[in-house]
């Protein structure tokens, strides 16, 4: 086969898939209307914002734009990369990540489970309604509700603790307290809601399975050890994945709500660091930079995660 006789097959399915997606779209284009307003959001929101991307390699100043302020090109990442909080609040987000991902990750899939063994549709019911609820209480009230728990004062945890003849602590004080906290307010807050997918997951489940594991003797954990699991494996190594993809990016509002000075230590992460610098300090261009060195390890994660994910359960994003 000829170049250009390979140039015109290669065209032609061009034109055919072309026109086949447009058929497609004439067809349902009352669905599609409805992709609309999602991506005029995401163009708006994601695609648009991109735009500022070049504020990392520039001296910005507000009062001289983007375009008027001076190209210094990688000296921002040099700057953080040296900088003495580097190791501080790589090595915290690092850790914070690790913990979730070993106790806050597992545990909406471990509540799935054991509410799939519930038999009363009625208390299942309640439960999910009640596990659900927090997801939906705003940040700065879970917070809130976190500090006033831990008071050293009056809060309920100091006075069990002095009940029993301990001496209270102030554990928002104390920083080998934080990432404990962190990471059971997150548990609390967004088990319920996390498990609504693996719930969904474990309906597809074929029921026939279960019936030959019945038959084969297989007690209830070896049914959920060897059928259960394995049926919802896909969602979970997707929902690892995307969990993998954002190890650097700990959710910031409940860390400046609850940490301080004091805790810094331990508390510091690098979404902490860029609203300091952006915000509080007004060095956005140090903030865009690091930003970016955060997305672009994103990236990179998310591509190795779901590379070992096809390779070894044949399961990914793409």
């Amino acid at each position: 086969m000829t170049t250009n006789t390979k140039i015109q097959t290669y065209n032609a399915k061009i034109v055919k898939r072309t026109s086949t997606l447009w058929a497609l779209i004439k067809r349902d284009w009352f669905l599609y209307l409805l992709l609309v307003p999602f991506l005029l959001w995401y163009v708006m929101f994601a695609f648009k914002p991109m735009y500022g991307i070049q504020i990392a390699f520039k001296d910005y100043s507000i009062f001289r734009g983007i375009q008027g302020s001076e190209w210094v090109g990688l000296q921002h990442f040099q700057e953080f990369l040296k900088s003495e909080y580097f190791y501080r609040v790589l090595k915290n987000t690092l850790i914070i990540s690790l913990y979730a991902l070993l106790f806050v990750f597992p545990a909406p899939i471990i509540f799935a489970l054991l509410l799939n063994e519930v038999k009363s549709s009625k208390f299942k019911k309640v439960v999910q309604t009640f596990t659900y609820m927090p997801h939906f209480i705003s940040v700065v009230i879970v917070a809130g509700i976190v500090t006033n728990f831990l008071a050293p004062g009056n809060g309920i945890v100091n006075l069990i603790i002095e009940k029993f003849g301990g001496d209270k602590i102030y554990f928002l004080a104390d920083a080998s307290f934080f990432r404990t906290i962190l990471n059971s307010m997150n548990i609390w807050q967004g088990t319920g809601f996390a498990a609504i997918i693996y719930i969904a997951a474990l309906s597809g489940v074929n029921s026939e399975l279960y019936e030959a594991a019945v038959i084969d003797g297989a007690s209830k954990w070896k049914r959920t050890l060897h059928v259960t699991i394995p049926g919802i494996l896909p969602t979970i190594m997707i929902m690892l994945i995307l969990q993998i993809g954002s190890l650097l990016e700990v959710g910031y509002e409940a860390i400046i709500l609850l940490y301080q000075p004091v805790t810094y230590a331990t508390a510091d992460v690098i979404s902490t660091y860029v609203y300091r610098e952006g915000i509080v300090n007004g060095r956005y261009d140090m903030a865009a930079a690091v930003g970016l060195f955060n997305s672009v390890v994103g990236f990179i994660l998310i591509i190795a995660a779901n590379k070992l994910s096809k390779k070894y359960t044949e399961s990914g994003l793409w």
